[in-house]
């Protein structure tokens, strides 16, 4: 196809809905887009459009979504529409967008254009600094929750300030004195969190009309993926840099807005006409993706929520098979039913790869019964929200004197660094530093060679401090001249890493496969990427490594079976679903029982689980579960009861039919609104045996916890640096303070651990 070709195509093809949202011209356009509906294709010939007809040229425009990889599939279909790169164009993630902004402002932050992200466990781990200074006790405090309070205000767009005025109880007067001094320790430290790359972008646009106006003036339209999804900071960064001339075209479903337990505002899509007067809205209601049967599903899932604009979703597809619904006996039933399932439309005449099918479930440790089962049938699968590739010790460890390296001003990366392997630094020769640091507010390395404080060591850590210094500045020069991967390579020759990681035995040759990954990595980003404006490569790897998610590494070329939970699930689509789990107490969670708000978002992500599905579609509950240690007995999900019962078929396993439990449809009893049920009997209160899971937290989580202190008969305290597993099969890596047992991995079923170091 010729590139005329091209630019004359671009609303054919497209059924009427989807041509009245690519051909809007200026003005507000709201596009309620459902599941599979073609979201992406109206993007990105609408962006296509507006370079093509309307002359408005890329660098004007800004796209913003919500992961790497739609970005990058954004800009790749926009090119093959234009015959050539959006050259200037602006896209990628809300944090991409932000990062992008503040290295070119840095200075108007307080910042410098090196500065480090800060990802999850590193702000954990300022948190906890700032807390040992201001001697506020972890136990009464859990670090964890100081972090998440702060996180929330930030997305809130609540200062330091403000949240310390608000602060009424005692963890809230505790957590408004370590969100003021954290803020003065990232600067210190050259450092954003995930948090500030939302929050800095928005005060810097407020707090500096110039700025506001250049990128206002900048980018003539906007355009926003996800929209539902969006929180209080990036509603306000989408309507500073709108507000001016109006050209802003947000796509979402309000259907499948689940993110709210971590900020998203519902509102922010449900009140756009009121934000942009005259908006225009566009329902995109045909769906090429699913048949009539799971679409059928769908509609009847989501008509009882009343927080929804309204759509129904149409298929374009042919009449295929009907949804199940399965009942099973119990947990491993339930597995043994997905496998045997699976098999068998393996080995069918039209046999399906592993890849087609998917099992969704609602919390994490749903995982464990089905990994069992697929491990005894000798069957490959991926477990998408398990640790991630950058989050493994070893990646860290790397990655940290990469961080140094470009930004010696990070105290975390130092700490870590230095350590990795060790160099003879103790632990009080680290806290020494730090108060000298803290004293004079410089960093950790401009410590380590300020004679003032080195002179009155030992010759031994003295040397050593120097010698990682000079490591530090000599790999700081290379790095303005050589590429990413030659530099990470002669990093781990030069710091001796791999005989570090061949001294631990067993599991080293793992871990060494992991860093040569890591390098080769860095090739292919440097290749495929070339760089971002503004950064140097070893801080476009950087932050593309701080920012990539789990579903951003998802290879959908591997023949494995697909687990995850369905917060995970979003945006993704397979040929069969096993949507597992489905008991009252477990999906819905039985704390939304009494929040209409969060009982209506539990709804929305059962849709998303039903939408998920092209083909084929099993909703599988168990008539008893073991959880915490306890066989329940447990109803099915309420969701499945406001599925008319001609929409579904009904089947029970094997195991089921020959025992004693009953499993067809639910009795008059059940079918009554607010009848107690075995999981909302046992809900937290005064009596309450348990509590529930947070949304993606295991029911099975381990007893201790990344960072913490532990306490060994044998090997004496050290701390946690990586936890892996669950239930019998969790292990956890310790670095011991004895030098002389070092770093020790332990089953901790055996381990013996106590907390603290007493």
């Amino acid at each position: 196809m010729t590139l005329v070709e091209v630019r004359g195509d671009l609303l054919s093809g497209l059924n009427p809905a989807q041509r009245e949202a690519v051909a809007h011209g200026a003005g507000p356009l709201l596009v309620l887009a459902g599941a599979g509906s073609g979201k992406t294709r109206v993007l990105t010939r609408r962006v296509a459009r507006l370079i093509e007809h309307e002359g408005v040229p890329p660098a004007d425009i800004l796209a913003v979504t919500f992961t790497n990889k739609a970005a990058g599939e954004m800009r790749s279909r926009i090119a093959d529409l234009l015959g050539a790169e959006p050259s200037g164009m602006w896209v990628g993630t809300f944090h991409a967008i932000g990062a992008r902004l503040l290295r070119i402002h840095a200075a108007l932050v307080g910042r410098t254009p090196g500065f480090t992200i800060y990802d999850e466990d590193d702000t954990l781990a300022a948190v906890k600094r700032v807390m040992e200074r201001l001697r506020i006790s972890p136990k009464d405090r859990p670090p964890q929750a100081v972090v998440a309070a702060i996180s929330d205000a930030r997305n809130a767009l609540v200062s330091a300030k403000e949240y310390e005025a608000l602060a009424m109880d005692p963890f809230s007067k505790a957590a408004a004195q370590v969100y003021r001094e954290l803020e003065g320790a990232l600067r210190q430290n050259n450092a954003v969190t995930f948090d500030d790359l939302l929050a800095l972008p928005v005060q810097l646009l407020e707090q500096h009309p110039p700025v506001l106006e250049r990128y206002q003036r900048r980018f003539r339209h906007i355009l926003v993926d996800e929209y539902q999804d969006t929180n209080r900071a990036q509603y306000r960064l989408v309507s500073l840099l709108g507000s001016g001339h109006g050209n802003v075209t947000v796509v979402g479903d309000d259907d499948q807005s689940i993110y709210g337990w971590r900020g998203a505002d519902i509102r922010n899509i449900l009140d756009f006409e009121h934000d942009f007067p005259g908006a225009r809205i566009v329902r995109l209601e045909e769906n090429y993706r699913s048949t009539p049967q799971i679409l059928a599903v769908a509609n009847a899932a989501i008509a009882a929520n009343t927080s929804r604009k309204g759509k129904t979703l149409r298929t374009t597809r042919p009449a295929g098979e009907h949804v199940h619904v399965v009942a099973a006996l119990d947990e491993r039933d339930e597995a043994e039913f997905v496998i045997e399932e699976m098999q068998a439309r393996r080995y069918a005449a039209a046999g399906r790869p592993l890849r087609d099918f998917a099992i969704l479930y609602r919390t994490n440790s749903q995982s464990r019964a089905f990994e069992e089962a697929l491990r005894r049938h000798a069957l490959p699968y991926r477990l998408v929200g398990a640790i991630r590739f950058y989050d493994r010790r070893e990646i860290r460890d790397v990655l940290a004197w990469l961080r140094l390296v470009a930004n010696p001003a990070d105290d975390e990366a130092f700490r870590r660094a230095v350590a990795a392997p060790r160099r003879g630094i103790g632990d009080t020769t680290l806290d020494a530093m730090a108060a000298h640091g803290a004293a004079h507010r410089v960093p950790l390395m401009s410590v380590a060679t300020d004679p003032a404080f080195t002179t009155v060591l030992r010759p031994h850590t003295r040397e050593a401090l120097a010698t990682f210094a000079q490591l530090v500045r000599r790999f700081g020069e290379a790095a303005r001249e050589s590429p990413v991967n030659e530099l990470l390579q002669d990093l781990v020759l030069a710091i001796g890493y791999e005989e570090h990681l061949r001294a631990e035995g067993p599991g080293a040759q793992e871990r060494l496969d992991n860093v040569r990954e890591l390098i080769a990595g860095a090739e292919e980003t440097v290749v495929d990427e070339g760089g971002e404006v503004g950064l140097t490569p070893l801080d476009h790897f950087l932050q593309r490594a701080t920012l990539v998610t789990s579903a951003d590494a998802l290879d959908p070329a591997a023949d494995a079976v697909t687990l995850m939970t369905l917060h995970n699930a979003k945006g993704l689509e397979f040929p069969v679903v096993f949507l597992t789990g489905m008991e009252e107490g477990l999906f819905p969670l039985s704390r939304a029982f009494d929040d209409p708000a969060a009982l209506e978002e539990e709804r929305r992500l059962f849709y998303v689980g039903v939408t998920r599905a092209r083909d084929a579609l099993f909703v599988s509950h168990a008539r008893t579960r073991r959880r915490n240690g306890e066989t329940m007995m447990s109803m099915r999900s309420s969701f499945l009861r406001e599925i008319p019962a001609g929409l579904v078929k009904e089947r029970a396993t094997i195991k089921l039919r020959g025992s004693a439990q009953p499993w067809g449809r639910p009795s008059a009893a059940e079918r009554r609104p607010g009848i107690p049920t075995p999981w909302t009997a046992r809900r937290p209160g005064p009596h309450a045996p348990f509590p529930m899971p947070a949304e993606d937290e295991s029911q099975d989580a381990p007893r201790f916890a990344q960072g913490e202190r532990v306490r060994h008969a044998r090997f004496g305290s050290g701390t946690i640096v990586e936890f892996g597993g669950v239930g019998k099969e969790a292990k956890v890596t310790i670095d011991f303070d004895d030098e002389a047992v070092g770093r020790k991995r332990l089953v901790v079923a055996f381990a013996g651990l106590q907390r603290g170091d007493e």
